[in-house]
């Protein structure tokens, strides 16, 4: 059989893709690799900018989104894709699993993007408990409290930034002497009066029970270890795009996200990008399912030519 479209990937794009493709009478299959469809939102412990659903808890919403795909019948296999090829002049993409290969006129691209990650002791056990990689995601829970920025780029000032509007005190955490961030978004933190600069300094370790409780670091320059006590952090080191299949095949820029615009489309015709792992300004839930939608508007464009 040779779909419409393949959608590889379940997270918010994804689905929403397989929404927008199911309700355009498409031949529509989601390949999958995790057994829970959501992306990385079922990881998080609350969603509260989520348009007319404050509060939500994250695996809640990613379950509805699921739901509803399934309502209009979208076809979900729960198989990794590990190689991509094209036949017939690039008209018939063709998705190879370990097993089993499938064919498709169009693909998109939902495969999402995984935060870079200190990897210290206690990062993990504490996740979704005081630590967290989305300062406008998971802010508003640390409301006048404590919190602690690990980062020295644009994102890291951002969010530290967000933070001082609602937090009594935040720490900007770099392993450097100096920020990498724009000098307009540096001028802006240093003027907060509750922002204090921690330099040359890195998390060794996160400490705490049931939620945060202390930052272990270490000075790179004296070697001199301290105890931060904060009731949150927020790590901001990057992220990494989920893209090592498409790589060779597809344009990317020097962090290896898919180069494509609001439209989804690639430098390859009928290869569309959505969600975290296209070039983009912002990587939320919200714009990840307008990618889903837009880029189902581009494969039904792309078909109508075939």
């Amino acid at each position: 059989m040779i779909y419409d479209v393949i959608i590889i990937g379940s997270g918010p794009a994804g689905l929403a893709a397989a929404i927008y493709a199911q309700r355009a009478k498409l031949s529509t299959l989601v390949l999958e690799k995790e057994y829970m469809s959501g992306g990385q939102v079922v990881n998080t412990y609350e969603v509260d900018n989520y348009p007319g659903l404050p509060g939500i808890g994250g695996f809640e919403l990613g379950l509805k989104f699921r739901e509803h795909a399934e309502k209009f019948g979208a076809q979900f296999i729960n198989k990794e894709v590990r190689h991509i090829s094209l036949e017939e002049n690039g008209q018939i993409k063709v998705l190879y699993t370990d097993q089993e290969e499938y064919r498709a006129r169009t693909l998109i691209l939902a495969m999402g993007a995984r935060y870079r990650k200190l990897n210290v002791p206690g990062e993990q056990e504490l996740a979704g408990m005081g630590v967290s990689y989305c300062a406008t995601c998971d802010g508003a829970f640390f409301k006048e409290r404590t919190v602690a920025v690990v980062g020295g780029g644009d994102v890291a000032v951002e969010d530290a930034l967000f933070l001082s509007r609602g937090c009594e005190k935040v720490y900007l955490i770099h392993r450097r002497d100096e920020l990498r961030a724009a000098a307009i978004l540096q001028e802006k933190l240093k003027q907060c009066e509750n922002v204090e600069f921690i330099w040359n300094t890195e998390v060794t370790a996160i400490e705490g029970d049931d939620h945060i409780e202390c930052l272990k670091l270490r000075n790179k320059e004296s070697d001199m270890e301290t105890v931060l006590d904060v009731d949150g952090i927020f790590i901001a080191v990057g992220t990494i795009p989920n893209t090592g299949i498409v790589t060779k095949i597809l344009q990317t820029d020097t962090n290896g996200y898919i180069v494509a615009g609001e439209d989804g489309r690639t430098d390859i015709p009928g290869i569309f990008a959505a969600g975290d792992v296209r070039t983009k300004q912002l990587r939320q839930i919200v714009t990840a399912i307008s990618d889903g939608a837009n880029a189902v508007t581009s494969v039904q464009a792309y078909l109508n030519t075939l």
